[in-house]
């Protein structure tokens, strides 16, 4: 019985030891952030392409994945806060990546969004994060009964906004 508990003594100091010591953390603390930024804001992207509104998606989508994701108070008005996340769409494109071989006909898209995103620091004005060519990609099948061609696009760039958002976000938090 004393072998026993020793072990079990040991396995739980180990393990104690390892998480407070062996640098482990939980991610999305932003530790890496200066620890006087408490606020960010998250004013609207700007849109550099045609597409209606997709700067108002990406930012939506943005600020839903540190309000989920992060401690940080997240506000719209640069003035309000620590820092700013700054974002640019900068381009959007759609391309054929598959065809039906009897018909010709499109069976699947690709929808690719590029944007320009930094967060900056608002009282010393540093850049602490920058990406100028983050490029997200997402597929989508076409329906081959209906003769809307891009009836898919939709739900695909909602799906993509939401990977761009959580990626960009733990980019941020852990400064890679």
């Amino acid at each position: 019985m004393t072998s026993q508990c020793s072990s079990w003594k040991f396995a739980f100091l180990l393990a104690a030891a390892c998480a407070t010591g062996c640098g482990y953390h939980v991610a999305g603390r932003g530790d890496r952030l200066p620890p006087d930024v408490k606020i960010i804001a998250v004013p609207t992207f700007t849109n550099q392409t045609k597409r209606f509104r997709i700067e108002q998606q990406f930012t939506a989508a943005v600020v839903r994945e540190l309000i989920e994701a992060t401690h940080f108070k997240v506000v719209a008005e640069p003035d309000d806060a620590d820092a700013v996340v700054q974002g640019t769409v900068k381009n959007i494109a759609t391309g054929v990546i598959a065809f039906n071989q009897t018909t010709g006909a499109a069976t699947a898209l690709q929808v690719v969004v590029t944007a320009d995103v930094r967060l900056v620091d608002q009282h010393s004005h540093k850049v602490l994060f920058s990406n100028p060519r983050y490029i997200f990609r997402e597929e989508y099948q076409i329906n081959p009964n209906n003769s809307q061609l891009f009836e898919e696009e939709g739900p695909a760039l909602d799906r993509l906004s939401r990977d761009f958002a959580h990626t960009l976000v733990t980019d941020i938090l852990e400064n890679f």
